[in-house]
């Protein structure tokens, strides 16, 4: 996060759609996290809305906040001590003081991400048929739990993490 406040300091002089648009095209920042840096770093605190998966799930369409339920739950019983927390206003997964996984929301569909995109190279072969991103994976709301990618993703990520 060094890195992001001291690049946020460089443009504090620029204004709010100038910030973005730099965001956004040099580092593919989305919109959601591109907004929450710069709000961040002016000193606001409202950008962060839930603090539980709760609270998050009571705002979301109770198709996914089910499915979302069923992914977290799945993974939780094989990796027991990956801690679930809000983040950037996402449900996600961590191991110690690194990212494992996330979940994100959209109208018509969820997008999954094991934070590292290279996992996602490595998983290539098991992701056929989905639609993948260059950091996401595209589920429908209603996904019926595939078990075996969510493990190959959360223990590729993992080992992932133990080498950096």
């Amino acid at each position: 996060m060094t890195y992001w406040f001291a690049t946020m300091r460089k443009l504090q002089e620029k204004k709010y759609p100038e910030q973005m648009a730099f965001l956004q095209e040099n580092f593919g920042f989305s919109r959601a996290h591109a907004n929450a840096l710069i709000m961040y770093s002016k000193g606001s605190l409202s950008s962060k809305r839930f603090t539980t998966m709760t609270q998050f799930l009571t705002t979301v369409d109770p198709i996914q906040a089910k499915t979302i339920r069923a992914i977290f739950r799945t993974i939780k019983r094989k990796y027991p001590t990956l801690e679930t927390v809000i983040a950037w206003n996402k449900p996600m997964l961590k191991s110690g003081d690194r990212y494992v996984f996330g979940v994100a929301t959209t109208r018509s569909y969820l997008l999954i991400a094991p934070w590292d995109a290279r996992v996602i190279r490595q998983a290539k072969k098991e992701l056929a048929g989905y639609h993948v991103n260059k950091k996401t994976i595209k589920v429908p709301s209603d996904w019926e739990i595939d078990e075996k990618l969510l493990f190959k993703l959360i223990s590729l990520t993992l080992r992932a993490k133990s080498k950096n």
